[in-house]
């Protein structure tokens, strides 16, 4: 048997060095991984409206909070228009003149593609996923969206493993809002203005 255990610690000593620093030289191309928690607020980028987002390996494409949503033709492509009402995740920070139920952002964007969700005990659902930029921990970053009523659950936004594999992010299951930076966002007011 000791000589078993003295052939195999052999033979993988005697391995080519090459492999190993080839090994090390894709690891050392690649930027070192951020840890986030498994929740962490996002401003979506194009509003600087802040929303609480659960990073979740589990699913595959990011998700979205969207009522409303309507495709439509523009330039001869196909687009979706839809809303993001305040008043069903109320993460945005206050000054107290403005309800929360009182502001409802509306969007446009080019369907990236579309995709059928199985749901168990449900029929199947197809969703519009969309492309669009957001910031977290600082970075911005731009992922695919699928677009679905998230209005039942505690988290508007959905960040999948796409995301993360993409962006080469780690999650602390065991933490959240641990983002070392944070990012700009406006007041309800303000982004209440900016939509008038």
């Amino acid at each position: 048997m000791r000589n078993l255990a003295s052939l195999v610690l052999a033979a993988s000593l005697s391995l080519p060095a090459t492999n190993v620093v080839a090994e090390d030289s894709e690891t050392s191309d690649n930027s070192v991984p951020e840890t986030l928690g498994f929740v962490e607020w996002v401003v979506m980028n194009d509003t600087n409206l802040r929303l609480k987002a659960r990073l979740d390996t589990g699913a595959k494409t990011s998700s979205l909070h969207a009522v409303n949503v309507e495709e439509f033709q523009k330039d001869n492509e196909e687009w979706v228009k839809f809303q993001l009402p305040l008043g069903d995740h109320e993460d945005q920070p206050s000054e107290g003149e403005i309800d929360h139920e009182d502001v409802v952002l509306e969007f446009e964007r080019p369907i990236h593609r579309t995709v059928l969700i199985k749901r168990k005990g449900a029929p199947s659902q197809r969703r519009y996923v969309v492309k669009m930029e957001f910031c977290i921990a600082g970075t911005i970053h731009e992922t695919q969206f699928s677009l679905t009523d998230r209005g039942n659950f505690s988290y508007p936004v959905l960040l999948g493993r796409r995301f993360m594999r993409d962006d080469n992010i780690l999650i602390d299951s065991a933490d959240s809002f641990i983002a070392q930076q944070d990012c700009e966002f406006s007041t309800l007011e303000e982004i209440a203005q900016q939509a008038d």
